[in-house]
């Protein structure tokens, strides 16, 4: 079967059961030095109609693979048996990868979906309502939509547009506040201020839509780590969102920021140092119900999760578990961590593994003291932020 819906290039790990659908292409600022994915790319709103065919194509395909399943003597349902027909058996060639993301978003239930690529909720309010209603009368089922936003975009919606947005079914957006300092704002050329963050994330939460804040530790390397930490949990308390999302800072070979750190202009923080940053960053959080949420590899430490203010110690407590390791242990679970071996601090306990990331630790570090960083930053590049 050919492909015949676009697909962007990342969402949210929050969204890895979502049915993915691309309104619009890349991002309308692209300007923020750390970021690569839309660094060369050109932006384009995709025409509504577009949008609602490749809708029904959708729909084709689910029907389609309703019909494979009754084959199967699989009920019409997805099943396991027909997720291993479609993805591992010799026939597998025969559905391309949209095939397959389809079968696989309903596999987990099909009722989740993400709006690609950076923006949105910048399509105009008539057109994005008419699809999201279209979208939810092709699927009934669907109970969740979200999408990535830019503050500056909430803020020029009115207050009536962002409720209309909400009632027509999107469901949470995930925007990408970084940091609440205005002079790293200003240096990282996000294009907006920490007060346009405030307003932006109080108007969002006003309509009725959930909201997600990114930030991201590290951003202001060795010169702002503090500011850093302390405005941005200022900003974040200003705003009280539904989910506080630690996104790591990795400098990205394709990036602006990349040559400045090149040519010194950058010192990024050690991962160490990044762990007491979010650490500080928790301490100055006050007031708010908001759930923190670990769940991106580029994060060091992935079991950090709670709500607040409820499990402020219990977040706290796991930093410090961290921070009082061993030296070797640190390094180890950093080696582990970065290869996928270890989630929690916890896996450290099995002696086997612990012993043979210590080997390859050592050696690692025969070749000199950066050399263990400068290997796990290389496997860093391959993962998608």
């Amino acid at each position: 079967m050919n492909t015949r819906f676009e697909q962007g290039p990342i969402r949210p790990p929050s969204e890895a059961k979502s049915l993915l659908i691309r309104p619009i292409r890349n991002c309308s600022w692209n300007k923020c030095i750390f970021c690569h994915n839309y660094r060369h790319s050109q932006f384009k709103l995709r025409k509504l109609d577009d949008i609602k065919n490749e809708i029904l194509t959708i729909r084709t395909m689910t029907d389609r693979i309703t019909e494979l399943s009754l084959i199967l003597g699989q009920g019409g349902g997805v099943s396991d048996a027909l997720i291993s027909h479609l993805f591992y058996k010799d026939n597998s060639l025969i559905y391309d990868d949209q095939f397959k993301h389809v079968a696989a978003w309903l596999y987990f239930g099909g009722e989740t979906v993400f709006l690609q690529d950076g923006d949105a909720l910048i399509m105009k309010t008539d057109d994005l309502v008419e699809m999201l209603n279209f979208l939810k009368e092709t699927f009934p089922r669907v109970s969740r939509i979200t999408s990535y936003c830019r503050s500056k975009t909430v803020l020029r919606k009115s207050a009536e547009d962002l409720h209309r947005i909400w009632q027509a079914g999107l469901s949470r957006l995930h925007v990408g506040l970084e940091t609440g300092y205005d002079p790293l704002l200003k240096y990282m050329r996000k294009g907006v201020t920490a007060a346009e963050h405030i307003e932006a994330g109080r108007r969002i939460a006003e309509s009725g839509i959930s909201l997600c804040e990114f930030v991201m530790p590290g951003l202001g390397g060795s010169r702002w780590s503090r500011e850093h930490a302390v405005e941005t949990a200022n900003v974040i308390n200003q705003i009280n969102p539904d989910f506080i999302r630690p996104r790591t800072l990795l400098v990205r070979q394709e990036t602006v920021l990349y040559d400045m750190m090149q040519r010194g202009e950058f010192q990024p923080l050690s991962e160490d140092k990044i762990v007491q940053e979010i650490r500080l960053f928790i301490e100055h959080l006050n007031g708010i119900g908001s759930h923190i949420v670990s769940d991106h590899i580029l994060n060091l430490i992935e079991e950090l999760e709670g709500k607040l203010p409820d499990d402020r110690e219990k977040l706290l407590g796991i930093i410090d578990r961290y921070l009082e390791l061993p030296d070797e242990a640190r390094v180890i679970f950093r080696l582990g961590r970065r290869h996928g071996i270890y989630r929690t601090m916890d896996d450290l306990d099995d002696r086997h593994i612990y012993m043979k990331l210590k080997k390859a630790a050592e050696r690692l570090s025969f070749y000199g003291p950066a050399e263990l960083d400068r290997h796990l930053h290389q496997i860093s590049q391959n993962f998608i932020p």
